[in-house]
Formats: structure tokens, sequence, C-alpha cells
């Protein structure tokens, strides 16, 4: 199983030009991933997008998958036109459930912030059923940080120690659904991995099954690329970073076959990671 997670800046490049066609071909030129994640896909915020619909025209660009977009923001102006932000996962493995998972806000109008959220997207993989959990932390606030990594966490304990499959067909909707103990966490999550909201999550010690970095996991004699800031130097001032992480649970740390991240486009302001499960 082939996954690629990718920040892609609503499709705008380091050189200041929007191309979705650009980012979709940049991606499947690094990865056959069976599942892309991307983060900051726009609807009608016309300051990124120009005022076009994204989630429609990535599923256009990648019509062998199924297209999941949720938003994390949906505003409504005075024309009553519908504006949104937010995360998109697009699979070409069976898909056999969505979740979308808003994020806690605390002290939202004391801070400059947005809201947050998890698309959780449960996959049917080789290896059974994956809940795909895609994911973009607040980027200003700490303490909006600690309490969204605190309800990923809740959700995975919660998944991972009330697991459920389905006893019926999916038009019975007491029966039909499915909690998939097993899960892959990915995304932008707006910390340093020697930040120790890094820790809180790779570190995690709860009932059931805990996540671990996949890099940690899959490469822990190599040193960790950045994700970030090597092409544009305006909105990264210091330099490169690492902020985009790919999580999976224990019980998939041994099928990590190889992890990386690719350096070499500046499609946008962030790099695609992308990882490799043995089925």
């Amino acid at each position: 199983m082939h996954l690629l997670t990718w920040n892609i800046q609503c499709g705008k490049g380091c050189d200041g030009v929007t191309d979705l066609a650009r980012i979709v071909a940049t991606a499947k030129r690094i990865s056959d991933a069976d599942v892309f994640c991307f983060q900051e896909v726009s609807s009608n915020f016309s300051k990124h997008d120009g005022g076009g619909d994204q989630s429609a025209q990535l599923a256009a660009l990648l019509p062998d998958y199924m297209p999941v977009f949720r938003p994390a923001i949906e505003t409504v102006d005075q024309a009553g036109r519908l504006h949104q932000f937010g995360n998109m996962t697009l699979s070409r493995l069976p898909v056999v459930q969505i979740t979308n998972h808003l994020l806690p806000w605390p002290e939202a109008g004391t801070v400059r912030s947005m809201r947050r959220h998890a698309l959780d997207v449960t996959v049917r993989a080789p290896f059974g059923t994956l809940r795909i959990v895609n994911t973009h932390l607040e980027y200003y606030s700490a303490a909006q940080r600690e309490a969204q990594i605190t309800q990923l966490l809740d959700l995975q304990q919660d998944a991972s120690t009330s697991p459920k499959a389905p006893t019926a067909p999916p038009d019975e909707p007491y029966e039909s659904q499915t909690v998939a103990a097993s899960s892959l966490m990915c995304g932008d999550f707006n910390f340093d991995v020697t930040d120790p909201q890094h820790a809180l999550i790779h570190r995690s010690s709860r009932p059931g099954l805990n996540y671990r970095d996949a890099w940690t996991a899959g490469r822990p004699d190599r040193q960790r690329s950045p994700t970030c800031g090597l092409y544009d130097h305006v909105q990264w001032t210091n330099g490169p970073d690492c902020r985009d992480f790919i999580f999976v649970t224990e019980d998939l740390v041994g099928r990590i076959n190889h992890i990386d991240v690719n350096g070499e486009t500046s499609a946008s302001d962030h790099q695609p990671v992308f990882v490799e499960l043995a089925d």
C-alpha cells in the first residue's frame, strides 16, 4: 500500500503560480499512490483559488480515485455562495466509511487562528480495514494544537479499544458502521520534530494501539528530511523545517517498507511525504 501526503497550499507553487494539474502530475510522478492526502484545498476563497472549486478540479484530475473532501471552514456570503477550506483524501482502495472530526478551537476570538479538522476515511487495505486520518493542525497557537492533539489521541484510543465490524449492508445505519483499530494519521501538524508536541503523539502510551512516527520507526538511522521552507524563504524566514508527518499505529510499524520526503519539487511551500506499507 502506497500513500502520499502533501500540504499543497491551494496549488500555489513557490513561483507564485497556482496550478493543480502540476500538483497532481508531481504527486503521481513521485508515487503511484493508492491514497493521496492533500491539505489546504479551497473552494470560492478567491485569494487562494481564484474563485474555483478545487475539490472538484482535483477529483477530475484523478478520475480513478474516490474523492473525499470535507471542509474545516464553511462560510456563506451575502449572495448565498458557500466558501470552503479543508482537507481532501483520494483513494483507489475501497472506501467503507467517512467521518469528519472538527477539532477543538479554544479561545478562537483571542488569537489569530482558524477552525481545523481531521478527515477520517476508512479503507479496505490489503492487510485489513484501516482508518486514514488526514489532518492539519493550528499554526499560530500552541495551546490550540495541544487541544487538537489530545482529541486525535482520544479518537484513536476510542477506536482501538472498541473496534466494530459491520453486521449489515450500508443501508442500515445502526449496524453498517465500521470502527477500525488500525490507523495511519498524516498531514501538516505545524510542530517541529523536536517540539514536545511531537512526543505527545509518538510517545503516547494510552490503552489500545498508539501512534508512532513512521520515519522514526522505518528509518531510525537516517537523518530526517525537512518538509517545508526549502524553496519558499518568504514565509519560512528561518529556513527549512520539518512539520509534515506520517504516524502509524503500533501494529503497522512492522509493515513500513519505505518512507521518504521528496525534496525536489517547489510546486508548494511544503514537500510531499510518502510511505509504503507491506501487504
